[in-house]
């Protein structure tokens, strides 16, 4: 079997030995548009995390039996024509919750607990200048008896909540779906959840329905001493009411994974200098912990095999 994988640049330094002795693989570190057909062209199998598998590129591979997508979303792929050309289409779900669930604490624990600041008061000298042994520049509180907002109950969001509730907070949610109801832990509207919290994380994925779902109106709900997390998908928090909010003091910071526009542009308005203080930012690696690339890699080798038994190739 021939087997393309079209931006291994996605999985970083994972062990794709196994892949390899799948069938006959060929990686490329990132593939550009215009060279997925050619790069396809006679392939049974292509692996894919970003780029786009669409009507044209599907009818122009006639060869084509498996798409397996380095990721759980599914948007990179035409999912109807894949299925009218009787490609089979694979995604890997719940392999990065921990890494995800616990960058979430990452984020949650420096913006409380102003980390970040009192790392630089110690590293600039002020701290061996000041003559006393400790320093109060910043308050920050405990998690313990606040109130956690989890926004999208999915399998991260309860493992979130499972820790949150570990450190003593009183966690309710709310479920973007209208589906995941069943969680153990008391359901909120939207906006009852956004002003009764005092930290928000959104792990809820970006559709119709949560589409700019946190915007100005939204963020004015928030407590001005609460945090805001999205480490779900950039389109859910419109980007330019949060710069705004954040200038405004309507909430206290916020701690940013994802964005509109991944990379993000030089001109983001949350890249602006008088907002660095009150943000922390990572380029979408919550889900790339060493371990959670491999799960994914070892995923797709098992539905690769698995498919090849149905095929009769082994």
């Amino acid at each position: 079997m021939k087997i393309i994988f079209l931006d291994a640049y996605s999985i970083g330094n994972a062990d794709i030995s196994e892949l390899a002795a799948a069938g006959e693989l060929t990686t490329y570190d990132n593939t550009i548009p215009e060279q997925v057909v050619s790069r396809c062209t006679g392939a049974d199998i292509v692996i894919t995390n970003k780029v786009k598998l669409m009507q044209p590129e599907l009818e122009a591979l006639p060869n084509l039996k498996l798409i397996c997508i380095a990721a759980t979303g599914m948007n990179n792929v035409d999912l109807k024509v894949a299925a009218e050309k009787g490609i089979t289409v694979k995604n890997v779900a719940d392999y990065s919750t921990n890494s995800v669930a616990e960058l979430t604490f990452t984020m949650a624990l420096d913006l409380i607990h102003q980390t970040h600041y009192y790392d630089q008061y110690v590293k600039s000298g002020a701290y061996s200048r000041s003559g006393r042994f400790t320093h109060h520049g910043r308050s920050f509180f405990e998690i313990k008896g606040k109130k956690w907002g989890i926004i999208g109950m999915g399998h991260i969001g309860r493992r979130v909540a499972e820790i949150a509730s570990a450190f003593g907070a009183e966690i309710s949610y709310h479920s973007t779906s209208g589906k995941n109801l069943q969680s153990g832990y008391p359901h909120k509207e939207l906006d009852d959840l956004l002003s009764g919290s005092d930290i928000i994380s959104i792990h809820a994925p970006l559709n119709e329905q949560t589409q700019y779902l946190i915007d100005y109106q939204k963020l004015c709900l928030m407590k001005p001493a609460a945090y805001l997390i999205n480490v779900g998908r950039g389109g859910i928090v419109k980007e330019t009411d949060l710069a705004q909010a954040l200038r405004e003091n309507r909430l206290a910071g916020a701690g940013l994974d994802v964005y509109e526009q991944e990379p993000t542009p030089a001109d983001n308005p949350l890249l602006s200098p008088d907002l660095q203080e009150k943000l922390l930012m990572t380029p979408h690696i919550a889900w790339a912990s060493a371990e959670a690339r491999q799960r994914l890699v070892d995923t797709m080798v098992e539905q690769i095999q698995g498919q090849s038994r149905i095929w009769g190739c082994e």
